[in-house]
Protein backbone atom coordinates (compact mmCIF):
# COMPACT_ATOMS: atom_id res chain seq x y z
CA UNK A 1 0.00 0.00 0.00
CA UNK A 2 1.23 3.51 -0.89
CA UNK A 3 0.61 6.23 1.70
CA UNK A 4 -0.83 9.05 -0.39
CA UNK A 5 -1.84 12.43 1.05
CA UNK A 6 -2.51 14.69 -1.92
CA UNK A 7 -2.41 18.24 -0.59
CA UNK A 8 -1.96 19.95 -3.98
CA UNK A 9 -5.04 18.16 -5.35
CA UNK A 10 -7.04 19.76 -2.52
CA UNK A 11 -6.32 23.25 -3.86
CA UNK A 12 -8.99 24.89 -6.06
CA UNK A 13 -9.69 23.39 -9.45
CA UNK A 14 -7.90 26.19 -11.36
CA UNK A 15 -4.55 24.94 -10.11
CA UNK A 16 -4.65 21.79 -12.23
CA UNK A 17 -6.60 19.57 -14.56
CA UNK A 18 -7.67 16.14 -13.39
CA UNK A 19 -6.32 13.75 -15.99
CA UNK A 20 -5.19 10.14 -15.91
CA UNK A 21 -2.06 8.91 -17.69
CA UNK A 22 -2.61 7.39 -21.11
CA UNK A 23 -1.98 3.60 -21.01
CA UNK A 24 0.85 2.20 -23.08
CA UNK A 25 1.11 -0.98 -25.12
CA UNK A 26 3.83 -3.08 -23.51
CA UNK A 27 5.60 -1.56 -20.50
CA UNK A 28 8.96 -2.97 -19.48
CA UNK A 29 11.01 -1.88 -16.49
CA UNK A 30 14.48 -0.69 -17.51
CA UNK A 31 15.72 0.87 -14.27
CA UNK A 32 14.47 0.93 -10.69
CA UNK A 33 15.98 3.01 -7.89
CA UNK A 34 15.59 0.53 -5.05
CA UNK A 35 17.26 2.66 -2.34
CA UNK A 36 14.97 5.59 -3.15
CA UNK A 37 11.94 3.29 -3.15
CA UNK A 38 12.80 2.09 0.35
CA UNK A 39 13.38 5.68 1.49
CA UNK A 40 9.84 6.50 0.32
CA UNK A 41 8.39 3.48 2.12
CA UNK A 42 7.67 1.65 -1.14
CA UNK A 43 8.33 -2.04 -1.72
CA UNK A 44 10.92 -2.28 -4.53
CA UNK A 45 10.01 -5.88 -5.27
CA UNK A 46 6.37 -4.88 -5.76
CA UNK A 47 7.43 -1.98 -7.99
CA UNK A 48 9.47 -4.40 -10.11
CA UNK A 49 6.53 -6.78 -10.46
CA UNK A 50 3.65 -6.61 -12.96
CA UNK A 51 1.40 -4.39 -10.82
CA UNK A 52 4.20 -2.00 -9.98
CA UNK A 53 5.37 -1.70 -13.58
CA UNK A 54 1.77 -1.06 -14.66
CA UNK A 55 1.65 1.86 -12.21
CA UNK A 56 5.06 3.22 -13.30
CA UNK A 57 3.93 3.15 -16.93
CA UNK A 58 0.58 4.83 -16.22
CA UNK A 59 -1.47 1.73 -17.02
CA UNK A 60 -2.82 1.40 -13.48
CA UNK A 61 -3.77 4.01 -10.90
CA UNK A 62 -2.98 2.94 -7.34
CA UNK A 63 -5.49 3.38 -4.54
CA UNK A 64 -5.27 6.85 -3.05
CA UNK A 65 -3.71 8.49 -6.10
CA UNK A 66 -5.39 11.57 -7.63
CA UNK A 67 -3.77 12.11 -11.04
CA UNK A 68 -3.49 15.74 -12.09
CA UNK A 69 -1.59 17.93 -14.54
CA UNK A 70 -0.44 21.14 -12.92
CA UNK A 71 -1.00 24.58 -14.43
CA UNK A 72 1.78 27.15 -14.65
CA UNK A 73 3.12 29.93 -16.84
CA UNK A 74 6.71 31.00 -17.47
CA UNK A 75 9.33 33.13 -19.10
CA UNK A 76 11.01 31.02 -21.77
CA UNK A 77 14.31 32.58 -22.86
CA UNK A 78 12.98 35.90 -21.58
CA UNK A 79 9.64 35.78 -23.40
CA UNK A 80 6.54 35.33 -21.28
CA UNK A 81 4.06 32.53 -22.03
CA UNK A 82 0.91 32.89 -19.88
CA UNK A 83 -0.08 29.22 -20.04
CA UNK A 84 2.30 26.29 -20.08
CA UNK A 85 1.56 23.54 -17.57
CA UNK A 86 2.33 19.83 -17.47
CA UNK A 87 2.11 18.98 -21.14
CA UNK A 88 3.61 15.49 -20.86
CA UNK A 89 3.52 14.70 -17.16
CA UNK A 90 0.93 13.59 -14.64
CA UNK A 91 1.32 13.94 -10.89
CA UNK A 92 -0.01 10.70 -9.42
CA UNK A 93 -0.03 12.08 -5.91
CA UNK A 94 2.06 12.83 -2.84
CA UNK A 95 3.64 10.01 -0.89
CA UNK A 96 4.28 10.26 2.83
CA UNK A 97 7.63 8.62 3.59
CA UNK A 98 8.29 6.77 6.85
CA UNK A 99 10.20 9.81 8.18
CA UNK A 100 7.12 12.00 7.66
CA UNK A 101 8.48 13.83 4.61
CA UNK A 102 6.21 14.49 1.62
CA UNK A 103 7.20 13.66 -1.96
CA UNK A 104 5.48 14.12 -5.32
CA UNK A 105 5.34 11.04 -7.54
CA UNK A 106 5.12 12.18 -11.14
CA UNK A 107 5.04 10.23 -14.40
CA UNK A 108 6.93 12.13 -17.10
CA UNK A 109 6.09 11.12 -20.66
CA UNK A 110 2.68 9.77 -19.64
CA UNK A 111 0.59 11.13 -22.51
CA UNK A 112 -1.26 14.29 -23.52
CA UNK A 113 -2.94 16.66 -21.07
CA UNK A 114 -4.96 19.84 -21.50
CA UNK A 115 -1.61 21.68 -21.41
CA UNK A 116 0.09 19.71 -24.20
CA UNK A 117 -0.20 22.46 -26.83
CA UNK A 118 -0.65 19.97 -29.70
CA UNK A 119 2.21 17.78 -28.43
CA UNK A 120 1.92 14.02 -28.04
CA UNK A 121 2.69 14.12 -24.31
CA UNK A 122 5.27 11.37 -24.67
CA UNK A 123 8.99 11.04 -23.99
CA UNK A 124 11.55 8.87 -25.67
CA UNK A 125 14.14 6.74 -23.95
CA UNK A 126 17.13 9.07 -24.41
CA UNK A 127 15.96 12.04 -22.31
CA UNK A 128 14.51 9.67 -19.72
CA UNK A 129 17.87 7.95 -19.21
CA UNK A 130 19.74 11.28 -19.26
CA UNK A 131 17.58 12.71 -16.45
CA UNK A 132 17.71 9.42 -14.55
CA UNK A 133 21.51 9.35 -14.51
CA UNK A 134 22.17 13.06 -14.06
CA UNK A 135 19.61 13.66 -11.30
CA UNK A 136 20.89 10.68 -9.30
CA UNK A 137 24.50 11.84 -9.73
CA UNK A 138 23.44 15.24 -8.41
CA UNK A 139 21.76 13.58 -5.43
CA UNK A 140 24.93 11.57 -4.75
CA UNK A 141 26.90 14.83 -4.68
CA UNK A 142 24.47 16.47 -2.26
CA UNK A 143 22.85 18.85 -4.74
CA UNK A 144 19.16 19.60 -4.05
CA UNK A 145 17.38 17.83 -6.88
CA UNK A 146 14.39 15.93 -8.07
CA UNK A 147 15.05 12.20 -8.06
CA UNK A 148 14.48 9.32 -10.46
CA UNK A 149 12.52 6.34 -9.15
CA UNK A 150 12.10 4.32 -12.33
CA UNK A 151 12.42 4.24 -16.10
CA UNK A 152 9.97 2.17 -18.12
CA UNK A 153 9.85 1.62 -21.86
CA UNK A 154 6.37 1.65 -23.36
CA UNK A 155 6.60 -0.71 -26.31
CA UNK A 156 5.49 2.19 -28.49
CA UNK A 157 7.30 4.41 -30.98
CA UNK A 158 7.65 8.13 -30.31
CA UNK A 159 8.14 10.21 -33.44
CA UNK A 160 10.59 13.08 -33.38
CA UNK A 161 12.98 13.41 -36.33
CA UNK A 162 12.79 9.60 -36.46
CA UNK A 163 10.90 6.85 -34.70
CA UNK A 164 12.33 6.31 -31.21
CA UNK A 165 11.47 3.97 -28.32
CA UNK A 166 8.95 5.54 -25.96
CA UNK A 167 9.60 5.69 -22.23
CA UNK A 168 8.21 7.06 -18.98
CA UNK A 169 10.29 8.47 -16.14
CA UNK A 170 8.92 8.29 -12.60
CA UNK A 171 10.17 11.47 -10.96
CA UNK A 172 10.20 12.22 -7.24
CA UNK A 173 10.26 15.78 -5.94
CA UNK A 174 9.62 17.73 -2.76
CA UNK A 175 7.05 19.38 -5.03
CA UNK A 176 6.71 20.48 -8.63
CA UNK A 177 5.72 24.05 -7.75
CA UNK A 178 7.66 26.54 -9.83
CA UNK A 179 8.20 30.27 -10.15
CA UNK A 180 5.93 29.89 -13.17
CA UNK A 181 3.15 28.54 -10.93
CA UNK A 182 3.05 31.91 -9.16
CA UNK A 183 3.22 33.70 -12.50
CA UNK A 184 0.20 31.76 -13.76
CA UNK A 185 -2.08 33.33 -11.15
CA UNK A 186 -0.36 36.71 -10.92
CA UNK A 187 -0.74 37.46 -14.63
CA UNK A 188 -4.45 36.65 -14.37
CA UNK A 189 -4.93 38.91 -11.37
CA UNK A 190 -6.22 35.98 -9.30
CA UNK A 191 -5.31 37.31 -5.88
CA UNK A 192 -7.15 34.64 -3.90
CA UNK A 193 -5.49 31.83 -5.81
CA UNK A 194 -2.10 33.50 -5.43
CA UNK A 195 -2.63 33.80 -1.69
CA UNK A 196 -3.73 30.16 -1.47
CA UNK A 197 -0.62 29.06 -3.38
CA UNK A 198 1.59 31.13 -1.09
CA UNK A 199 0.01 29.63 2.01
CA UNK A 200 0.41 26.14 0.55
CA UNK A 201 4.10 26.65 -0.23
CA UNK A 202 4.83 28.10 3.20
CA UNK A 203 3.11 25.18 4.92
CA UNK A 204 4.81 22.62 2.70
CA UNK A 205 8.34 23.96 2.31
CA UNK A 206 8.96 26.96 4.56
CA UNK A 207 6.87 26.60 7.72
CA UNK A 208 9.10 29.08 9.54
CA UNK A 209 8.17 31.86 7.08
CA UNK A 210 5.59 34.26 8.49
CA UNK A 211 4.37 35.71 5.20
CA UNK A 212 5.16 36.29 1.52
CA UNK A 213 8.26 38.43 2.13
CA UNK A 214 9.80 35.83 4.44
CA UNK A 215 8.93 33.20 1.86
CA UNK A 216 10.78 35.17 -0.81
CA UNK A 217 13.79 35.56 1.50
CA UNK A 218 14.02 31.84 2.02
CA UNK A 219 13.52 30.89 -1.64
CA UNK A 220 16.32 33.31 -2.54
CA UNK A 221 18.62 31.70 0.04
CA UNK A 222 17.88 28.16 -1.16
CA UNK A 223 18.39 29.01 -4.80
CA UNK A 224 21.71 30.70 -4.01
CA UNK A 225 22.96 27.50 -2.39
CA UNK A 226 21.70 25.30 -5.24
CA UNK A 227 23.27 27.42 -7.97
CA UNK A 228 26.60 27.52 -6.10
CA UNK A 229 26.56 23.72 -6.02
CA UNK A 230 25.88 23.62 -9.78
CA UNK A 231 28.82 25.89 -10.43
CA UNK A 232 31.16 23.79 -8.31
CA UNK A 233 30.39 20.73 -10.45
CA UNK A 234 30.65 22.45 -13.84
CA UNK A 235 26.93 21.78 -14.35
CA UNK A 236 24.98 23.70 -16.98
CA UNK A 237 21.21 23.39 -16.66
CA UNK A 238 20.61 24.55 -20.20
CA UNK A 239 17.07 25.89 -19.88
CA UNK A 240 16.69 28.07 -16.78
CA UNK A 241 13.23 29.37 -17.67
CA UNK A 242 11.03 30.48 -14.79
CA UNK A 243 8.85 27.41 -15.29
CA UNK A 244 11.99 25.32 -14.68
CA UNK A 245 12.90 26.87 -11.32
CA UNK A 246 11.43 24.95 -8.39
CA UNK A 247 10.25 26.90 -5.35
CA UNK A 248 11.63 24.13 -3.14
CA UNK A 249 15.18 24.92 -4.29
CA UNK A 250 15.56 21.56 -6.03
CA UNK A 251 17.13 21.22 -9.46
CA UNK A 252 14.29 20.33 -11.84
CA UNK A 253 13.64 19.71 -15.54
CA UNK A 254 17.08 18.58 -16.68
CA UNK A 255 16.28 18.69 -20.39
CA UNK A 256 19.42 19.67 -22.38
CA UNK A 257 21.62 19.75 -19.27
CA UNK A 258 25.33 18.95 -19.49
CA UNK A 259 28.61 19.04 -17.59
CA UNK A 260 31.64 20.86 -18.89
CA UNK A 261 34.63 18.88 -20.09
CA UNK A 262 37.19 21.54 -21.04
CA UNK A 263 36.58 24.54 -18.82
CA UNK A 264 35.38 27.85 -20.19
CA UNK A 265 32.94 30.16 -18.40
CA UNK A 266 30.89 30.78 -21.55
CA UNK A 267 30.23 27.10 -22.20
CA UNK A 268 26.79 26.32 -23.65
CA UNK A 269 25.48 22.96 -24.85
CA UNK A 270 21.73 23.43 -25.27
CA UNK A 271 20.73 23.46 -28.93
CA UNK A 272 17.98 25.99 -28.24
CA UNK A 273 20.21 28.44 -26.31
CA UNK A 274 21.59 30.13 -29.37
CA UNK A 275 22.56 33.37 -27.60
CA UNK A 276 24.18 31.81 -24.54
CA UNK A 277 21.56 33.14 -22.14
CA UNK A 278 22.00 30.11 -19.88
CA UNK A 279 25.78 29.59 -20.20
CA UNK A 280 27.65 28.29 -17.15
CA UNK A 281 28.80 31.72 -15.97
CA UNK A 282 25.37 33.27 -16.57
CA UNK A 283 23.49 30.96 -14.21
CA UNK A 284 23.73 33.11 -11.04
CA UNK A 285 22.51 36.19 -12.91
CA UNK A 286 19.64 34.25 -14.46
CA UNK A 287 18.67 32.96 -11.02
CA UNK A 288 18.40 36.58 -9.84
CA UNK A 289 16.29 37.42 -12.89
CA UNK A 290 13.96 34.51 -12.18
CA UNK A 291 13.68 35.41 -8.52
CA UNK A 292 12.77 38.97 -9.48
CA UNK A 293 9.81 37.52 -11.40
CA UNK A 294 8.76 35.63 -8.27
CA UNK A 295 9.10 38.82 -6.23
CA UNK A 296 6.86 40.65 -8.70
CA UNK A 297 4.17 38.01 -8.16
CA UNK A 298 4.37 38.28 -4.38
CA UNK A 299 4.36 42.09 -4.08
CA UNK A 300 0.52 42.37 -4.15
CA UNK A 301 0.42 40.09 -1.09
CA UNK A 302 2.88 42.21 0.91
CA UNK A 303 0.49 44.85 2.17
CA UNK A 304 -1.33 47.95 1.00
CA UNK A 305 1.78 50.14 0.69
CA UNK A 306 2.98 49.05 -2.75
CA UNK A 307 6.10 51.22 -2.70
CA UNK A 308 7.18 49.71 0.62
CA UNK A 309 6.46 46.22 -0.72
CA UNK A 310 8.54 46.85 -3.84
CA UNK A 311 11.43 48.13 -1.75
CA UNK A 312 11.28 45.13 0.58
CA UNK A 313 11.06 42.65 -2.30
CA UNK A 314 13.97 44.35 -4.08
CA UNK A 315 16.11 44.09 -0.95
CA UNK A 316 15.20 40.41 -0.69
CA UNK A 317 16.22 39.63 -4.27
CA UNK A 318 19.43 41.65 -3.90
CA UNK A 319 20.36 39.39 -0.98
CA UNK A 320 21.03 36.64 -3.52
CA UNK A 321 24.44 38.06 -4.42
CA UNK A 322 26.11 37.95 -0.98
CA UNK A 323 24.37 34.67 -0.11
CA UNK A 324 25.53 33.10 -3.36
CA UNK A 325 29.05 34.46 -2.93
CA UNK A 326 29.30 32.92 0.53
CA UNK A 327 28.00 29.59 -0.82
CA UNK A 328 30.42 29.76 -3.77
CA UNK A 329 33.34 30.33 -1.40
CA UNK A 330 32.29 27.33 0.70
CA UNK A 331 31.95 25.05 -2.33
CA UNK A 332 35.18 26.08 -4.03
CA UNK A 333 36.94 26.22 -0.67
CA UNK A 334 36.04 22.56 -0.16
CA UNK A 335 37.23 21.75 -3.69
CA UNK A 336 40.59 23.33 -2.83
CA UNK A 337 40.70 21.74 0.60
CA UNK A 338 40.50 25.09 2.37
CA UNK A 339 38.10 26.31 5.04
CA UNK A 340 37.27 29.95 5.78
CA UNK A 341 40.47 31.20 4.18
CA UNK A 342 40.80 34.59 2.47
CA UNK A 343 42.93 32.76 -0.11
CA UNK A 344 39.98 30.74 -1.49
CA UNK A 345 38.70 33.31 -3.96
CA UNK A 346 42.03 34.41 -5.47
CA UNK A 347 43.29 30.84 -5.67
CA UNK A 348 40.06 29.54 -7.23
CA UNK A 349 39.84 32.38 -9.73
CA UNK A 350 43.49 32.00 -10.70
CA UNK A 351 43.09 28.26 -11.24
CA UNK A 352 39.92 28.72 -13.30
CA UNK A 353 41.74 31.34 -15.37
CA UNK A 354 44.56 28.90 -16.11
CA UNK A 355 42.05 26.19 -16.99
CA UNK A 356 40.21 28.50 -19.39
CA UNK A 357 43.44 29.58 -21.10
CA UNK A 358 44.53 26.00 -21.73
CA UNK A 359 41.19 24.22 -22.06
CA UNK A 360 41.91 21.99 -19.07
CA UNK A 361 39.22 19.55 -17.99
CA UNK A 362 37.12 20.96 -15.12
CA UNK A 363 36.43 17.73 -13.27
CA UNK A 364 39.83 16.10 -13.79
CA UNK A 365 41.78 19.15 -12.62
CA UNK A 366 39.93 19.40 -9.31
CA UNK A 367 39.88 15.63 -8.78
CA UNK A 368 43.59 15.52 -9.57
CA UNK A 369 44.62 18.11 -7.00
CA UNK A 370 44.60 15.50 -4.28
CA UNK A 371 46.65 12.84 -6.06
CA UNK A 372 49.05 14.89 -8.17
CA UNK A 373 47.37 14.15 -11.49
CA UNK A 374 46.02 17.65 -12.11
CA UNK A 375 49.31 18.78 -13.69
CA UNK A 376 48.82 16.43 -16.63
CA UNK A 377 45.66 18.30 -17.63
CA UNK A 378 47.68 21.37 -18.69
CA UNK A 379 49.49 21.51 -22.02
CA UNK A 380 51.90 24.02 -20.48
CA UNK A 381 52.18 23.04 -16.82
CA UNK A 382 54.61 25.80 -15.76
CA UNK A 383 51.91 28.34 -14.75
CA UNK A 384 50.05 25.59 -12.91
CA UNK A 385 53.23 24.67 -11.04
CA UNK A 386 53.48 28.26 -9.80
CA UNK A 387 49.84 28.17 -8.72
CA UNK A 388 50.38 24.81 -7.03
CA UNK A 389 53.16 26.18 -4.83
CA UNK A 390 50.94 29.04 -3.66
CA UNK A 391 48.04 26.66 -2.97
CA UNK A 392 50.10 24.09 -1.09
CA UNK A 393 51.41 26.80 1.21
CA UNK A 394 47.89 26.96 2.70
CA UNK A 395 48.04 23.28 3.73
CA UNK A 396 44.91 21.97 1.96
CA UNK A 397 42.86 19.25 3.63
CA UNK A 398 42.73 16.08 1.45
CA UNK A 399 39.51 14.89 3.13
CA UNK A 400 37.66 18.06 2.10
CA UNK A 401 38.82 17.67 -1.49
CA UNK A 402 37.92 13.99 -1.64
CA UNK A 403 34.37 14.77 -0.54
CA UNK A 404 33.85 17.78 -2.81
CA UNK A 405 35.49 16.61 -6.04
CA UNK A 406 33.90 13.72 -7.94
CA UNK A 407 36.21 11.38 -9.80
CA UNK A 408 33.49 10.80 -12.38
CA UNK A 409 30.60 12.83 -13.75
CA UNK A 410 27.90 11.83 -16.28
CA UNK A 411 29.97 13.03 -19.21
CA UNK A 412 28.00 13.96 -22.29
CA UNK A 413 29.69 11.47 -24.60
CA UNK A 414 29.25 8.63 -22.13
CA UNK A 415 25.55 9.41 -21.74
CA UNK A 416 25.15 9.49 -25.52
CA UNK A 417 26.93 6.14 -25.84
CA UNK A 418 24.69 4.61 -23.17
CA UNK A 419 21.57 5.99 -24.84
CA UNK A 420 22.60 4.65 -28.25
CA UNK A 421 23.16 1.22 -26.73
CA UNK A 422 19.81 1.35 -24.92
CA UNK A 423 17.98 2.26 -28.12
CA UNK A 424 19.61 -0.83 -29.66
CA UNK A 425 18.27 -2.91 -26.77
CA UNK A 426 21.45 -3.05 -24.68
CA UNK A 427 20.95 -1.57 -21.21
CA UNK A 428 24.21 -2.79 -19.65
CA UNK A 429 26.28 0.29 -20.68
CA UNK A 430 23.71 2.54 -19.00
CA UNK A 431 23.66 0.40 -15.85
CA UNK A 432 27.46 0.51 -15.63
CA UNK A 433 27.53 4.28 -16.16
CA UNK A 434 24.77 4.76 -13.60
CA UNK A 435 26.58 2.70 -10.98
CA UNK A 436 29.77 4.68 -11.58
CA UNK A 437 28.26 8.17 -11.40
CA UNK A 438 26.15 7.38 -8.35
CA UNK A 439 29.36 6.41 -6.54
CA UNK A 440 31.26 9.43 -7.84
CA UNK A 441 33.96 9.62 -5.17
CA UNK A 442 35.02 5.97 -5.20
CA UNK A 443 38.43 5.13 -6.64
CA UNK A 444 37.60 2.12 -8.82
CA UNK A 445 40.12 1.09 -11.50
CA UNK A 446 37.36 -0.71 -13.43
CA UNK A 447 35.62 2.66 -13.85
CA UNK A 448 38.73 4.64 -14.83
CA UNK A 449 37.66 4.82 -18.48
CA UNK A 450 34.47 6.64 -17.45
CA UNK A 451 36.56 9.39 -15.84
CA UNK A 452 38.46 10.19 -19.04
CA UNK A 453 37.81 13.39 -20.94
CA UNK A 454 36.44 12.83 -24.43
CA UNK A 455 38.77 12.53 -27.37
CA UNK A 456 38.13 15.17 -30.07
CA UNK A 457 35.93 12.81 -32.07
CA UNK A 458 33.90 11.94 -28.94
CA UNK A 459 33.03 15.50 -27.98
CA UNK A 460 29.34 16.32 -27.70
CA UNK A 461 28.82 19.93 -28.68
CA UNK A 462 25.03 20.13 -28.39
CA UNK A 463 22.38 18.66 -26.15
CA UNK A 464 18.66 18.62 -26.82
CA UNK A 465 15.39 18.90 -24.95
CA UNK A 466 13.29 15.78 -24.72
CA UNK A 467 10.11 17.30 -26.11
Amino acid sequence: MIRFDNSYARLPQGFFARIAPTPVAAPQLQALNRPLARQLGLDPDWLAGPDGVAMLAGNAIPDGAEPIAQAYAGHQFGGFVPQLGDGRAVLLGEVMAPDGSRHDIQLKGSGPTPFSRRGDGRAWLGPVLREYAVSEFMAAMGVPTTRALAAVTTGETVWREDGLPGAVLTRVAASHIRVGTFQYFAVRGQAEALAALTDHVIARHYPQADGPLALLDQVVARQAETIARWMALGFIHGVMNTDNMAISGETIDYGPCAFMDAYHPDTVFSSIDRMGRYAWAQQPQIAVWNLAQLATCLIPLMGADRDAAIAAATTSVHAFAPTYQAAWLRRFGDKLGLKDSPAIQPLAEALLGLMAEQGADFTRVFAGLGDGRARAEFADPAPFDDWMRDWQAHQPDPALMAEANPRRIPRNHRIEEAIAAAVAGQMEPFRRLFDAVTHPREDRPDWDDLALAPRPEQRVRQTFCGT
